[in-house]
């Protein structure tokens, strides 16, 4: 069933955001940074991985530099935060929503599994990418909502919109993505990845969900110079 992929994804969110912010109360606080730091540290090893597969990094460049510049020009991080700062005042007495969605929001977003997994549903084939990808982001919903709060749950609705998305346009982009194209793809979703693994490790904060475009400015650029 189409979407399905993406059900699933949804569902494991839900449920590991509830088991993390009920039972989280449970952990020590020490644990749970502990925990926190392997995450972020397989977050960064993850991200490392497919951005240094790139064969194109002038490619990988250039849809950073372009996509930035979209991101910023449509605001997306702000309207993230916009969004969670309106949760945090119809849930205000659950801690601090807006913080735990905008990180959870675009850990789950972000990088090649969402993208690629997405397209796979799509196509009309088993969706294992995303079955694979609900697991893990069930585990880390637990980690991230005993740490960040009930706001890690709402990231469920981006997640349910931009990997729906992708999957109901699979169908009309499918001759456009040939394996260079979502090679470049996955190397700019990688260090996207990286830059929220920084995030959760606490070294710096980058402003990730404005550059997001860049990731499907890639197929513009690799098509454009004729490298598809």
């Amino acid at each position: 069933m189409i979407l399905s992929g993406t059900i699933v994804n949804v569902a494991t969110i839900c449920a590991g955001s509830l088991i993390g912010r009920y039972a989280g109360r449970f952990i020590p606080n020490k644990m749970r940074q502990t925990v926190m730091a392997g995450i972020g540290l397989a977050v960064v090893l993850i991200g490392l991985q497919l951005a240094l597969k790139s064969n194109q990094p002038m490619i990988v460049i250039g849809s950073l530099i372009l996509g930035g510049i979209l991101g910023e020009l449509m605001q997306i991080e702000a309207r993230l935060e916009s969004f969670g700062l309106w949760l945090q005042g119809r849930f205000s007495g659950a801690g601090n929503i807006s913080e735990g969605f905008v990180t959870a929001s675009l850990l789950y977003c972000v990088g090649a599994m969402a993208i690629m997994g997405s397209l796979q549903d799509g196509f009309g084939g088993k969706p294992a990418i995303l079955y694979a990808k609900a697991a893990l982001d069930g585990v880390a919903s637990i980690a991230l909502a005993s740490t960040l709060g009930i706001g890690v749950l709402f990231s469920a609705i981006p997640v349910a919109i931009y990997q729906g998305g992708i999957t109901l346009a699979a169908g009309s982009a499918k001759s456009l993505l040939t394996e260079p194209v979502v090679l470049e793809m996955n190397s700019v979703g990688g260090l996207l990845i990286v830059a929220i693994g920084l995030d959760l490790l606490g070294v710096k904060r980058l402003p990730v969900g404005n550059l997001l475009p860049a990731v499907f400015v890639a197929v513009s650029l690799i098509w454009m110079f004729g490298l598809a």
